[in-house]
């Protein structure tokens, strides 16, 4: 019997490179569902780019993607899905996020990765997707999926 990508992440998953890093989460991207967030935690340098390169290389995107840590976030268009990714280190408070308009360009299906979650809490849905990533000392990636919470249907 086949274990989905998920399956694999939930258990734990040690990578051994940035490309072995992104392979896996664009074998990910397609198990995600449409208009899905994605919460990113890990201390600087833990992978979390690395993994949003990945997710882009799954939905089709051709253009290059880097850390919007100065500009906020990015807006990739795929071949199968939008690809918003925001980075909220440098935001001082949730009401930053609100001002950045960025629900404007969410266009389904979309996929709106956020790195340090933390940092905007009301912007994460009770039924986000949270990875923890952690870079070893020998430079192994380690990467664990939380269960999501399911959306109770009349919060939608």
């Amino acid at each position: 019997m086949a274990t989905s990508t998920s399956d694999r992440l939930r258990a734990g998953v040690r990578t051994r490179s940035a490309d072995e890093t992104r392979s896996l989460a664009a074998a990910w991207a397609s198990e995600l569902p449409p208009d899905a967030t994605v919460a990113l935690h890990g201390d600087l340098g833990a992978g979390k780019t690395t993994w949003v390169q990945g997710l882009a290389l799954g939905f089709g995107v051709a253009a290059p993607v880097t850390s919007p840590t100065f500009t906020i976030y990015t807006i990739h268009r795929g071949t199968t899905r939008m690809l918003a990714h925001l980075d909220a280190y440098r935001l001082d408070s949730p009401r930053e996020a609100e001002d950045l308009l960025l629900e404007e360009f969410l266009v389904s299906p979309w996929c709106l990765a956020v790195e340090w979650p933390d940092r905007v809490p009301e912007w994460i849905p009770r039924d986000a997707w949270h990875l923890d990533l952690d870079i070893g000392g020998d430079g192994r990636h380690s990467i664990r999926l939380r269960a999501a919470e399911p959306t109770p249907p009349d919060s939608r």
